[in-house]
């Protein structure tokens, strides 16, 4: 019994264990909603304060280029976070990986041991454990409001790998965390990195994610619709964002965009 209540999620319980910006943060915790992505979306021309909103379960989410994002009631964390940044929309083009830099340490701070594939995914053992996606507006006050949805795999059954189509990474041991403990923590540290980009942009995260870069020197293909735009080794991220290669025609910096990496067999 005391399991099962661990696993119940508590939007005051939530609020007592934030520390620093995410104290800043409304938390909102609902059983069921289509997309958390959306709703916030929907919402950000009457937001005034930051926002996290938390699904139990998820009918309608969605990762990069529109694709869904299947979930398991109870086996997956699901939230997004909406903030306000002083950059305008064009200048918010590292925030994805300055956010899976959050993450990424985060969960390696949880005994997680994950890594950052480029543009927007964190892996553990070389499959997915969490995917970002990141959705903005500007914002009629100046600079920008966005909305971070965040999909984190806890358990992971053979019937949602089969619906996929690939393996995926779960975190059996984070299953078992107390999840208002857990949610507490991610979102401690996608504050202190939202209010961090706001003041130094993505200058701040940049070594900090090629440390954590999967695929770092590893010869890559970078795909835009099944279609191989460029082959070359992964040496990292500018301070753009963008995934610097080394093909044999030269040096290429790839913004992320819709493509896609896949590390050359």
């Amino acid at each position: 019994m005391q399991e099962n209540k661990n696993l119940e999620l508590n939007a005051a319980a939530i609020e007592k264990l934030c520390d620093g910006a995410a104290r800043e943060v409304d938390i909102e915790v609902v059983a069921e909603t289509g997309s958390t992505n959306a709703d916030l979306m929907a919402r950000l021309p009457t937001l005034q304060r930051p926002v996290l909103r938390v699904a139990v379960h998820q009918t309608a989410g969605r990762g990069r280029a529109g694709r869904p994002w299947l979930t398991v009631p109870g086996g997956m964390l699901t939230f997004s976070l909406a903030w306000h940044l002083p950059q305008a929309p064009h200048n918010l083009l590292g925030l994805p990986l300055a956010i899976g830099v959050a993450l990424a340490e985060c969960l390696n701070a949880l005994n997680q041991n994950v890594q950052l594939k480029w543009p927007n995914d964190i892996l553990r053992d070389g499959k997915k454990l969490a995917g970002i996606l990141l959705e903005s507006a500007a914002a009629s006050e100046g600079g920008t409001w966005i909305v971070a949805g965040i999909g984190l795999n806890l358990q992971v059954s053979d019937e949602l790998e089969a619906q996929v189509g690939r393996a995926l990474a779960d975190a059996p041991w984070l299953a078992k965390m107390d999840r208002n403990l857990l949610l507490a923590q991610l979102l401690n540290a996608l504050a202190t990195t939202l209010q961090q980009f706001g003041q130094q942009g993505f200058s701040a995260f940049l070594p900090r994610w090629n440390t954590l870069h999967a695929y770092a020197n590893q010869t890559v293909h970078i795909l835009d619709h099944g279609q191989v735009l460029h082959t070359g080794k992964a040496l990292g991220v500018d301070l753009h964002g963008c995934l610097v290669l080394q093909t044999e025609q030269g040096q290429v910096n790839v913004l992320a965009g819709d493509v896609s990496l896949r590390p050359v067999a």
